[in-house]
């Protein structure tokens, strides 16, 4: 048996397990993994501290759970968009491409709470459906794999999928969303990498949320996936009591960094069922954005969005209000200190632009117009 497969089997999903190692009560637990399983790896258990902290949060099937019965089951109709099984047309140009229901571990606030878990990955009859919807569908430019986690797929099964999608040929991106390296860092192996290296080019979208989730060898995990030249990114769920904190906030987005993963999304969590006790209100989000920009490296910025319900997709928001006024003659702007700057827009048969003029003295400027990009 592989390592990584002798790993993911050995993580807790029994509540009797469970109690065992963490003193909970067995039957509560019990109670809630037949309808939300639980998988926790070696990896994710080891960076539990203490009882409540912000892994244990992420994992512990909690009894609130099951008093969230307001929510939809499928907030973002991902059912409902959903032309061939296991594929969701939302945007004009991508697709999304479910191919498991199996996770190295089960968030308790996950989106998919309805789906994930169930056994089985996608199968050859599945697969050729969805290439064959592809062929007909020349707009669609960008896969995303997900599910569940593409990267628990055996690497013969998640070659043949990259090897069909790349005889399509208006497909240009691959995207895979993966936990993977964060909570069983042992399935990237040098195997796995070559795989993927064959079928360029190809994105991972890395899911983050605490800084101590990034241990020395998820580092090396994702040095590997970088090594084997597949641009990293990382999307984060702000999550109440786990990272709705600054402070949190960005030492996880600097170690991202480190890590060679660029900060990509911070989601509002959805309104999905059994999943309400983690949500925070929007302006909690916003805030953190503010508390990063302008006082950090602006690659550690991700986009923070609401995924609409309803279907609507991903929407970004921005604190403040950083453009002030907008007319013919200009636009009047506030930076990350509250300090008014006036940009002028171009004049109708000027022969060049005229240079930024400050409505408040700045911190500092350039005489010929150029910058660095900080």
């Amino acid at each position: 048996m592989e390592t990584w497969r002798r790993i993911l089997a050995d993580s807790i999903v029994k509540p009797k397990d469970l109690a065992a190692r963490l003193g909970v009560d067995a039957k509560e637990i019990e109670a809630i993994v037949g309808d939300y399983p639980m998988r926790i790896t070696p990896t994710v258990m080891a960076t539990i501290k203490e009882k409540g902290d912000a892994i244990w949060k992420q994992v512990v099937p909690d009894i609130a759970e099951m008093e969230d019965f307001e929510a939809e089951d499928d907030p973002l109709e991902e059912d409902l968009m959903s032309p061939v099984p296991h594929l969701v047309h939302r945007y004009p140009d991508r697709v999304l491409l479910m191919v498991t229901n199996q996770c190295p571990i089960y968030c308790r606030f996950c989106t998919r709470k309805r789906l994930v878990g169930k056994p089985g990955f996608l199968k050859k009859g599945e697969l050729d459906q969805a290439i064959a919807y592809l062929r007909e569908h020349t707009e669609v430019r960008d896969v995303i794999l997900s599910g569940g986690d593409p990267l628990l797929l055996p690497d013969y099964l998640l070659e043949r999928i990259l090897k069909a999608l790349r005889t399509i040929p208006h497909l240009e991106l691959i995207r895979l969303g993966s936990r993977v390296p964060g909570t069983l860092p042992e399935r990237i192996t040098p195997e796995l990498c070559a795989i993927v290296k064959k079928y360029h080019p190809v994105y991972m979208n890395l899911h983050f949320n605490h800084p101590d989730e990034l241990t020395p060898e998820v580092k090396a995990a994702c040095g590997m996936l970088a090594d084997a030249g597949v641009p990293l990114g990382a999307q984060t769920v702000l999550l109440k009591g786990v990272n709705d904190d600054p402070d949190i906030m960005r030492r996880l987005m600097h170690q991202l960094l480190l890590a060679r993963i660029k900060p990509y999304y911070l989601y509002q969590a959805d309104l999905t069922k059994g999943t309400n006790h983690f949500r925070t209100t929007v302006e909690t989000g916003l805030n953190i954005i503010k508390s990063l920009q302008g006082h950090t490296s602006g690659m550690a910025v991700p986009h923070f969005v609401i995924d609409a319900p309803g279907g609507g997709g991903k929407i970004p928001l921005l604190p403040g209000d950083y453009m002030v006024h907008m007319d013919a003659a200009g636009v009047l702007l506030k930076n990350y200190e509250n300090k008014a700057f006036h940009y002028p827009q171009p004049q109708q048969g000027s022969a060049r632009e005229l240079p930024m003029v400050s409505a408040a003295p700045a911190l500092g400027s350039c005489s010929n117009g150029e910058h660095d990009d900080l």
